[in-house]
């Protein structure tokens, strides 16, 4: 691995940018497609239609690579402890405005461990491993699978007690549960934290063999990409209350 000198310090790498960008957009077709549904303009089983479940995993996929590999590069360049707080007291301070603003709408399935939730924490804990360069595939991989064994172990030979434990709002983060908690977003640490660790292990690889892959010319057609990703945490909170605001003055301007 190159030091971290291989990129420079504190500049933005348009590809990355573009690639969270992407996330942001697809992510916001698919937020206007389930607030069609639920103004009734549409009629789509968004909770079990794989068409839409594979979407959601796509979307949060790609979210949580893009992190990973953000907070990678940050190492690389130097980022101070400091800073990364600063940074994470933004995410955390999101989240609780999702948990509020989905309790308002929606008091029986609110947001209490969504993706900026996720995310949160599994900052920390990739913050803590990424020095661990390639070791990052493994225990991404090792996350995944010891949740997959985890599930089909509580679901085949746990006690009651544990499962009900397990499933209940005090563990379900972990995501060592039975049954999907009614929720509207949900992003608990396991599998997760895998993804993650998959996208540190990127943005380590960037940060040093592929640092020449950030320095090619994003093409004219992608930089609005770019600058969206630039803006993901603000869009990401402000995109649905403008979106819902729309389609309640169209319905309002219908009568």
């Amino acid at each position: 691995m190159r030091s971290p000198a291989s990129i420079p310090t504190n500049a933005r790498f348009e590809t990355v940018d573009a690639l969270r960008g992407l996330a942001m957009l697809w992510m916001t077709v698919f937020h206007f497609c389930f607030d069609l549904n639920e103004f009734g303009y549409i009629r789509q089983d968004l909770y079990h239609d794989p068409f839409w479940t594979v979407q959601r995993t796509l979307i949060v996929s790609l979210f949580l690579l893009c992190a990973g590999m953000g907070q990678a590069m940050a190492v690389a360049q130097g980022q101070s402890w400091s800073r990364f707080w600063r940074r994470w007291a933004q995410v955390a301070v999101a989240a609780l405005l999702v948990t509020a603003g989905s309790w308002w709408m929606y008091p029986r399935s609110f947001i209490y461990f969504g993706v900026l939730h996720g995310i949160a924490l599994m900052l920390i804990v990739l913050r803590l491993t990424v020095r661990r360069g390639g070791w990052l595939w493994l225990l991404g991989a090792l996350a995944i699978a010891l949740w997959l064994l985890a599930v089909s172990g509580l679901q085949a030979f746990a006690a009651p007690v544990l499962v009900d434990a397990l499933n209940g709002r005090a563990l379900n983060w972990l995501g060592l549960i039975t049954h999907k908690p009614i929720t509207e977003d949900y992003v608990p640490l396991l599998p997760w934290l895998g993804v993650m660790w998959w996208g540190g292990a990127i943005g380590r690889w960037l940060a040093g063999p592929g640092a020449a892959f950030l320095k090619r010319p994003l093409p004219a057609l992608l930089r609005p990409l770019a600058s969206l990703g630039r803006w993901s945490l603000s869009y990401y909170l402000l995109h649905q209350p403008v979106m819902i605001g729309a389609l309640m003055a169209l319905g309002w301007f219908s009568r």
